[in-house]
């Protein structure tokens, strides 16, 4: 894969696509596939984004033709040392695993990055509820 004469966007659209070919199986298809390469989680920054009181989405269109949904948590350090971090990202997990096989769009990147305080502390019930209030307004 030669990146040299390309534009940066063209050669990370490039990159993704080599992970994500690499990474998903043949045949998987309508499921959530949780993101690990930087490259993925970078895809999703500058899209569109909707902020909640618990967290904040960012969702990207792949337009590649894969038909999972990838999904990425992040918690900065802003949010507490590595067990409040750790706790906000299982509760982002959670959330996310129950909601977007059913509201989730299929061939799209979405990145839950939690908030400091509001994720770990937010009633289980209203994080589900942002969830979906963030889903809905990306997609309209």
């Amino acid at each position: 894969m030669d990146l040299s004469k390309t534009t940066p966007s063209a050669a990370v659209d490039a990159k993704v696509a080599h992970v994500r070919a690499s990474a998903q199986p043949e045949g998987d298809h309508n499921r959530v596939v949780v993101m690990k390469a930087r490259i993925q989680f970078l895809a999703c920054n500058n899209k569109l984004r909707q902020g909640t009181k618990a967290f904040l989405l960012q969702a990207y269109n792949r337009r590649d033709g894969d038909q999972t949904i990838h999904v990425g948590f992040t918690c900065s350090k802003k949010v507490g040392n590595a067990v409040a971090r750790n706790r906000a990202k299982r509760r982002l997990r959670e959330i996310a695993h129950s909601i977007l096989p059913n509201q989730g769009i299929a061939g799209w990147d979405y990145v839950l990055i939690g908030r400091k305080d509001a994720t770990a502390t937010r009633n289980f019930a209203q994080l589900k509820a942002d969830l979906g209030y963030a889903l809905n307004k990306v997609h309209n």
